[in-house]
Order: C-alpha cells, then sequence, then structure tokens
C-alpha cells in the first residue's frame, strides 16, 4: 500500500467530511463505520474537531472454511470541521480475519480501509464526494501480489428521528480510479440502520447493507452482488454502548487472492462510543 500517498489524500478530502462501511459497513466494508448519527446543525459557525465514533467488533462465523473462523474490526471516524453547511471527515478501519489453518487462532488476513469526504446539507439530507481506498494483505503467508484499489464518488445520507425509532440511511456510489489485482470498475453500497428504543438505555438494532459491484471482465465473471442483514439488541453507558447481534452475509471476494463470494451466519458483539 502506498500509504503516505493515499494518507495525503485522505487528509485532502477529509478537509471536508469522509464516511461507512461499510460498511459496511464501511466497508463494507466491514460493519458501518457510522454508528453516530451526524451533525445536522446549519449555523454558520465553524467548529473544530466536533465530533468522533469508534468502534471495536468481534464476530464469529458459521462456515465450514477453516479460512474463515473469526471476524474483527476496528476503526472510527473523525470531523476535522463542520463549516454549519456540512463537514469535512476522515474514516479509517482496520480488519483482521482468523481462521484454524496454522493453529487454534491464525490471523490469516490484515486488511485497511482508508477514506474521506466533503459534505454540504440541504433540507436535512447530507450531500457528499467521497474518496476511498481499499487494501488488503496476508498476515503469516507468502503475498508479492498487491491487492488495493482506490474510488471517488458521492454519497447521499438522510437520519431521522421519529418518536422511539431512529433511522439513518446512507447509500454511495463509487468509481475506481486506481486498482491492482481486483477487477472492479465501480461500486454501489447502501445502508439502512434502524434504532428502536425501549428504555432509556436498551434499545433494539437492525442494519441491512447491499453492494453491487461492477466489474471490467478480466476475470470472466459478471456484476458481484453482496449483502449483511443483521439484528441485535444495544445496551448503553455513560461512555460507550455495546451491541450485541446475529448476522446473515454474503460476502465478495473474501479472501484476497481468490474471486467468487460466501455465504455465512455470524454472531458477535461491538462496543461503540457514544
Amino acid at each position: 500500500m502506498r500509504f503516505p500517498a493515499v494518507l495525503a489524500l485522505g487528509l485532502i478530502f477529509s478537509a471536508a467530511p469522509l464516511a461507512a462501511q461499510t460498511s459496511a459497513a464501511p466497508p463494507p466494508a466491514p460493519p458501518s463505520l457510522q454508528q453516530n448519527p451526524p451533525a445536522t446543525s446549519s449555523s454558520s459557525a465553524v467548529e473544530w474537531l466536533p465530533r468522533s465514533a469508534f468502534h471495536l467488533t468481534a464476530e464469529h462465523l458459521s462456515t465450514s472454511d477453516e479460512r474463515f473462523i473469526w471476524d474483527a474490526n476496528f476503526g472510527g471516524e473523525l470531523d476535522f470541521v463542520d463549516y454549519g453547511m456540512g463537514r469535512a471527515t476522515f474514516y479509517a478501519n482496520y480488519q483482521v480475519i482468523l481462521g484454524d489453518q496454522l493453529h487454534a487462532f491464525d490471523p490469516n488476513q490484515g486488511n485497511y480501509i482508508l477514506g474521506g469526504s466533503v459534505s454540504a446539507r440541504v433540507v436535512g439530507t447530507e450531500f457528499a464526494a467521497v474518496f476511498h481506498h481499499e487494501s488488503r494483505h496476508l498476515s503469516d503467508r507468502a503475498k508479492s501480489q498487491p491487492v488495493d484499489w482506490n474510488m471517488v464518488g458521492g454519497r447521499v445520507r438522510k437520519a431521522m428521528t421519529v418518536g422511539v425509532i431512529h433511522l439513518d440511511a446512507r447509500a454511495d456510489l463509487r468509481g475506481a480510479i486506481k486498482t491492482s489485482f481486483v477487477d472492479y470498475n465501480w461500486e454501489l453500497d447502501a445502508d439502512l440502520r434502524d434504532l428502536y428504543r425501549v428504555a432509556p438505555r436498551l434499545a433494539l438494532i437492525s442494519d441491512v447493507d447491499l453492494r453491487l459491484v461492477g466489474v471490467d471482465g478480466s476475470r470472466a465473471r459478471g456484476r458481484q452482488a453482496g449483502f449483511r442483514i443483521e439484528g441485535g439488541v444495544r445496551l448503553e453507558g455513560r461512555g460507550a454502548s455495546v451491541e450485541l447481534f446475529a448476522a446473515g452475509e454474503r460476502r465478495i471476494d473474501p479472501y484476497p487472492l481468490e474471486f467468487g463470494t460466501e455465504t455465512w451466519f455470524t454472531a458477535g458483539f461491538r462496543l461503540v462510543s457514544r
């Protein structure tokens, strides 16, 4: 990964906000990075470093492939500046995937996401220009082939609260500007997160993430589709919250040097900053 260049670009773009993953979720996009709703102020006052959001997730994967037993993510996002009509954000995520090929807890992948966005708020909806970088690496295994891609595109996001229900919807459409090894041309990543409060510090949560990836034909395959559907409960403390969840997922290209999809069920927990 060309870290200095990528980081510089990330900082440039994040002089206005960055985003998810994937979601997915960030991201996936691993699970979405955007666990906390964005500020929606329309004030013209400029605020420096007004918001940060961090998460730590670990989940067990139910699959017969010995390379995929555990999936853990640590990351977050930081608003560098909120200028009233929008914000500048930087986001990052590190993912480690563990199997049991070589020993009981065998980390075989270490994957990185870096990104940034600059946004404008229009009638309660946020529109953003996004730079997104992903790179994938093997752990304790030889790999001379770089696996990474850079994308630029746009995001539309809408968050609202109606009574005890909070909804956070996001859609990213990005085009590839540089790729190594992968055949990705473009990506559509859409996420809908719902929080239903049942008590002051207790809520039910659900998250649906859909991902479409257009390809250039170099790997003799067509457009790829993935999804993640998650449900669980959120327990809120004074300084942080914990989410306990179960999910079903179809993941695109789960192993860095192979092309295809895997479908599995997962169960895990997520620590989220307030």
